[in-house]
Parts: C-alpha cells; structure tokens; sequence
C-alpha cells in the first residue's frame, strides 16, 4: 500500500527537514571549532529532538490520513481512538 502526504503538510515537513538540516551543520560546525563537548552535545540533542519531532508528525499524518479522513462522522470511536493513539505517539516522542 502506497500513501502520499497531502502538499499542506508536505510543505510542513520539508521546513522541518531544513530546520533539522541546519542544527545538523551547527553540530558539525562546533566539532569543527573544536568546541566543548557540553556545547556539542547540547546541539546534538537538540538535532534528536527536532527528529523526534519530525517522525511523530509523520506518524501523525499517517494515522489522519488512513484512519479518520475516510470515516463516518457516525465512526466516532474510530476518530476517538486515532485521537488518542496520535496523542500517544508525540507523548513518546517528547
């Protein structure tokens, strides 16, 4: 099964990819200033949270996408359930 993301939240997640692009240049940048260890892992870990960031609204999409969207408004426990279920992965995800 094939998905695609909508071009809302492609636009979205491509900026996220940049921003996380950038940290990651800032890392190498402080690796080549030979900057303290405290000062590359702050940056490092800031790159692991804004991926972590990126996956859960993939994951998020992909839940809204396949699982609400083509639903009943009559399907409410469906909707509940994805609800909770997103609301689960970005608790994982912090």
């Amino acid at each position: 099964m094939s998905t695609t993301i909508r071009e809302k939240e492609k636009r979205k997640l491509l900026m996220r990819v940049r921003r996380i692009r950038g940290q990651l240049d800032a890392v190498e940048r402080r690796l080549e200033e030979d900057a303290s260890c405290s000062a590359i892992l702050q940056q490092a870990t800031a790159c692991r949270g804004a991926l972590d960031g990126f996956i859960a609204e993939v994951i998020e999409d992909h839940i809204l996408e396949h699982f609400v969207d083509g639903t009943s408004k009559r399907d409410g426990a469906r909707a509940q359930a994805a609800e909770e279920l997103v609301e689960i992965v970005h608790s994982y995800f912090k």
